[in-house]
């Protein structure tokens, strides 16, 4: 891509926090935010997987994102919320602290991750987006799941 090219791109971003970090997903990507339901349990999951939900007669399946990323679990209060995201055309809602906003951030303030973020591997991170006052990790959904997982997801 050339360089002129990328500095105008405006990436738009929904961001919502996990423990005291701030996370970044695509827009396009989510399809939508939702307050937390009933979740029922699902035997022999992965221990990141929270159960799964029906929402509006879909069952999709929901995983804890501060378990995914080995922090302790964290009562559900009135900020949680689950973002749906279609993830290798699969339906699956992600459990979240708190969802902040929707952001436009320009292409050009995003650098490639470091090898560790936030005790995260940067296998899960396709960038750090740089704001005036406090960095943005843009999460890489698709890698977040690995196709094992997503196997066993598509099971329940």
């Amino acid at each position: 891509m050339d360089e002129a090219k990328r500095d105008d791109e405006l990436l738009q971003l929904v961001t919502f926090s996990i423990g005291e970090e701030e996370f970044g997903v695509d827009i396009l990507k989510v399809q939508e935010i939702i307050r937390t339901m009933e979740i029922t349990k699902v035997p022999r999951a992965e221990a990141f997987v929270e159960g799964v939900i029906n929402l509006r007669g879909k069952v999709i399946p929901i995983i804890d994102l501060r378990r995914r990323f080995g922090l302790d679990s964290k009562v559900h209060d009135k900020h949680t919320r689950i973002i749906v995201i279609e993830i290798n055309n699969m339906i699956v809602g992600f459990v979240v602290d708190s969802v902040s906003e929707v952001l436009r951030i320009p292409a050009s303030t995003v650098e490639p991750p470091p090898p560790v973020v936030a005790g995260l591997d940067s296998e899960y991170i396709s960038g750090v987006g740089k704001l005036q006052d406090r960095l943005l990790i843009l999460l890489d959904l698709d890698k977040l799941l690995s196709s094992e997982v997503i196997e066993s997801l598509s099971q329940l």
